[in-house]
């Protein structure tokens, strides 16, 4: 089944103990929905300026990402973010943010848009996902991810989306910023208490944990020896995570959330191993497909009884 990505393209000047790299194709709904492509169908919905290049558009095209709701104004300038992960590998410390075009984004949906049945809200102005939810008619899924800024400045508009939504995607200080929790499993089961039928909880290089009505579920991360750049990788979890979701066609049981946990595990650990979006321009379905097992071997064991 298609999904629908409403979000963030963006350029981004970022720097890592790996190098530095200026004007790199990025933003949420870039990497969500180049990691979920491996998977389904996926239509992006965006806004980028005059000066967004156009091997970024036919990157895109080959991934097969349909591209008819990504807005082009020429006189503007695309969204522009500016950071580093000089002090800690695992945290990005802004530098800059310049808005651009994506200050006065309002996403439409085409009648097309409004039918797909996975819908995955990135992270953006709680208002504009609210706007998107009002357009779409009877997705099968909604997912959604959000930040601290949005938590701290938009609570109540955010407080909105999320009891509208299927899975919850945040890490652990949102949870725990959320619902004023210092447990994070605490704070998942007040979530759910909101709305969400699952929670996802994102931590970063140790994987993730996955809130389910009945089950717990801790997804790890693979242990990589040398990372580039973490950027997008959380984003590249979702995208792996709902793909899944949508190739399969399932419901939400408690099997394809655990593989979709792992498949969003899969393609975080290939997004951090190259600058951007460089290791998903030569990553291969033979590749996701040997990790995956990869994954499976990390927490494999002999189901015996340690006391017999």
């Amino acid at each position: 089944m298609s999904i629908l990505v409403v979000g963030s393209v963006a350029y981004d000047d970022l720097e890592t103990p790996s190098g530095k790299r200026d004007r790199v194709l990025g933003g949420a709904a870039s990497h969500f929905s180049t990691s979920a492509s491996f998977f389904s169908p996926v239509s992006l919905v965006a806004v980028v300026g005059g000066d967004f290049d156009e091997r970024h558009i036919s990157f895109f095209q080959k991934r097969g990402i349909d591209i008819s709701g990504l807005q082009m104004i020429p006189e503007g300038k695309t969204f522009h973010w500016t950071g580093h992960y000089l002090n800690d590998i695992n945290h990005a410390e802004t530098l800059e943010t310049r808005l651009g075009v994506f200050e006065y984004f309002r996403p439409q949906l085409t009648e097309q848009h409004r039918s797909i049945p996975f819908v995955f809200l990135a992270n953006i102005h709680p208002e504009l996902q609210l706007s998107v939810l009002e357009q779409v008619k009877a997705p099968k899924l909604v997912a959604m991810d959000t930040m601290n800024f949005w938590i701290t400045s938009t609570r109540d508009q955010l407080q909105k989306v999320i009891e509208r939504v299927d899975i919850l995607f945040v890490n652990d200080n949102e949870a725990k910023m959320l619902t004023g929790e210092k447990n994070v499993t605490k704070a998942a089961s007040q979530m759910m208490g909101w709305g969400p039928k699952v929670i996802v909880v994102k931590r970063g290089e140790h994987g993730a944990l996955l809130f389910g009505q009945d089950f717990v579920f801790s997804a790890p991360g693979m242990p990589l020896a040398h990372i580039v750049d973490p950027t997008g990788a959380g984003d590249s979890f979702a995208g792996g995570f709902i793909g899944y979701l949508a190739k399969s066609q399932s419901a939400l049981d408690e099997a394809h959330l655990r593989r979709a946990a792992i498949c969003g595990s899969v393609m975080a650990s290939f997004q951090v191993e190259d600058f951007s979006l460089d290791r998903m321009r030569t990553l291969t379905a033979m590749d996701i497909e040997r990790r995956y097992r990869d994954f499976k071997s990390l927490s494999d064991f002999p189901d015996t009884a340690i006391f017999e």
